[in-house]
């Protein structure tokens, strides 16, 4: 099937954001055509949240947002909230359930979200083709853009009123995501700010990371903080280093050389624990104790590591508040990240003061859109930047 020559709005991107943004300026009654790189589309919504979408978050808020402007996402996130996309999955009927802090996940799979918004699309008469390629993009001194796109080998020309770039970051090369977004935004001036992989397992030091292999599958839930940012989630012992929930929420804040702090025990004062289990159990050996607040195998790894471990009643106060201390307070220096391989967004981007924060063009070229993960607004783990991706496609839809 040829490409047409001329439409009113082409969206380079078919995900999440590019979706969005499709359904709703075509419901406007505008001529709307999408184009992927990818064999087919929407290959992060089906591989998100293991498989089942965790689709948006019930307690969205700009403050679950980092950007170099914070005020940026207010716009677009107040005009299509949590709410309106939650309608909408109730309108397809698709079963969902709260998994925690405001988590919604489908009962089912991922594809169900795919597929209401490509019924949508199709209801809307949106024009969707894969396996396409942008060799070229062109500001026309008219007004609007020329394209050279490629699909199934062979080259043809587009012409469109507007363009919307919605390419996603650098997360996640392996479902395709490449640099292009940032590539159109540079030719046409538009400023970037570093980039980076956000939400990301931590790697350790070689020497913590030989002394943590063996708890390579271990968990417990933590307080993680840096860079006056703390979450308190699970931690997942990985053969690389450290990851979970808490992990990748604090590995948005922290930059190369910052230290982290962990809370090993964020519920209780261990020291208090230690000093009445002396007295009820003095001869009960303080790794025995600690087993029962966490794995065999983090217990004796502590113990190994920070307090040999004898009867209770051989320990000073000093040394038990010294071991509390350590578990309370432990104190990592990460090597790095696992980077972009395994990053579920990236950092960064389009710098948000050059876009109009009401409809998501940038305010140099007209007509010219960027929305989603490519725009400098990062959200924490837990379906808020679904939620992002979401607005900011309606935002920009309805000014296409």
């Amino acid at each position: 099937m040829t490409l047409p020559s001329a439409t009113e709005v082409v969206i380079i991107g078919a995900g999440a954001a590019g979706l969005m943004c499709a359904i709703t300026a075509a419901q406007r009654g505008r001529k709307v055509l999408v184009l992927d790189h990818a064999n087919k589309v929407g290959k992060k919504i089906l591989m998100s949240g293991g498989g089942r979408c965790n689709f948006t978050n019930m307690y969205t808020e700009p403050d679950n947002y980092l950007s170099n402007n914070e005020h940026f996402c207010k716009s677009a996130l107040s005009r299509y909230t949590q709410w309106d996309f939650i309608e909408l999955v109730g309108k397809h009927t698709i079963p969902y359930h709260e998994k925690t802090l405001g988590q919604l996940f489908c009962d089912n799979k991922s594809q169900d979200i795919l597929q209401m918004l490509l019924d949508e699309c199709q209801a809307a008469g949106v024009d969707i083709r894969a396996k396409s390629s942008i060799h070229k993009v062109k500001p026309e001194a008219s007004g609007g853009f020329m394209l050279s796109v490629e699909l199934g080998g062979v080259r043809s020309a587009l012409s469109a009123e507007s363009l919307v770039i919605a390419t996603g970051g650098l997360s996640i090369p392996t479902m395709g995501a490449t640099g292009f977004g940032y590539e159109i935004a540079e030719q046409f001036g538009l400023d970037l700010l570093p980039r980076s992989a956000g939400l990301v397992p931590f790697t350790l030091q070689a020497n913590e990371k030989e002394v943590f292999a063996e708890l390579s599958g271990s968990s417990a839930k933590v307080r993680v903080s840096c860079n006056g940012q703390s979450f308190l989630e699970m931690l997942l012992f990985t053969h690389r280093g450290l990851s979970g929930p808490a992990i990748l929420q604090i590995s948005s804040y922290w930059r190369p050389g910052d230290e982290v702090c962990i809370d090993l025990y964020p519920d209780g004062d261990l020291e208090m624990l230690f000093l009445e289990q002396q007295v009820l159990r003095p001869k009960a050996e303080l790794k025995s104790i600690v087993s029962e607040l966490y794995t065999k195998k983090m217990a004796a790894c502590f113990c190994d590591l920070w307090c040999e471990s004898k009867a209770l009643n051989q320990y000073s106060p000093g040394e038990l508040k010294e071991f509390a201390q350590r578990l309370h307070q432990w104190r990592v220096k990460p090597s790095g990240t696992e980077g972009y391989r395994t990053a579920e967004v990236t950092l960064g981007g389009v710098n948000t003061d050059e876009l109009s924060s009401k409809t998501m063009e940038a305010k140099k070229q007209a007509g010219l859109f960027f929305v989603g993960e490519v725009v400098d607004v990062t959200g924490h783990l837990g379906g808020f930047n679904f939620q992002w991706a979401w607005a900011s496609g309606f935002a920009a839809g309805g000014y296409v």
